[in-house]
């Protein structure tokens, strides 16, 4: 179990996210591209349980969630962090497509879904601006 904390808050910056996959090079690839869009990426992690307890910690504003983790599927680790106080916005991610999971996606309590191909700022920008 590993977290990345990648810096503090800064107000006035674009909203924080905590990205949570268990591949490097897509966490760093999303990095690299909220951060060119103004997101501020607060932190990083590689599995279910970690993840969890970095959403508590660092308090981002969005959780970028992949649904196949090593140690908990996604849909449980959305759940797990939306328990919280003032939880955040919870995108979830995969290599699949939305419609592979059928339902789970809207009974996760997640804001919504974006396949990997597709991950983009402006996707993720339409999600969070949708009601909750």
């Amino acid at each position: 179990m590993r977290v990345t904390v990648l810096g503090c808050q800064h107000r006035g910056m674009g909203p924080t996210v905590l990205i949570v996959d268990d591949h490097a090079g897509f966490r760093a690839q999303a990095r690299q591209l909220l951060e060119r869009a103004g997101y501020q990426v607060v932190g990083e992690a590689e599995d279910g349980a970690s993840s969890v307890a970095a959403a508590g910690q660092l308090r981002p504003d969005v959780v970028l969630l992949d649904v196949q983790l090593p140690d908990l599927i996604g849909f449980d680790v959305a759940r797990r962090i939306l328990e919280g106080d003032d939880p955040p916005a919870i995108i979830l991610v995969s290599s699949r497509e939305a419609s592979d999971y059928g339902g789970r996606v809207d009974r996760s309590g997640a804001r919504g879904f974006i396949s990997k191909t597709e991950l983009s700022a402006g996707a993720l920008a339409a999600l969070l601006q949708e009601a909750p």
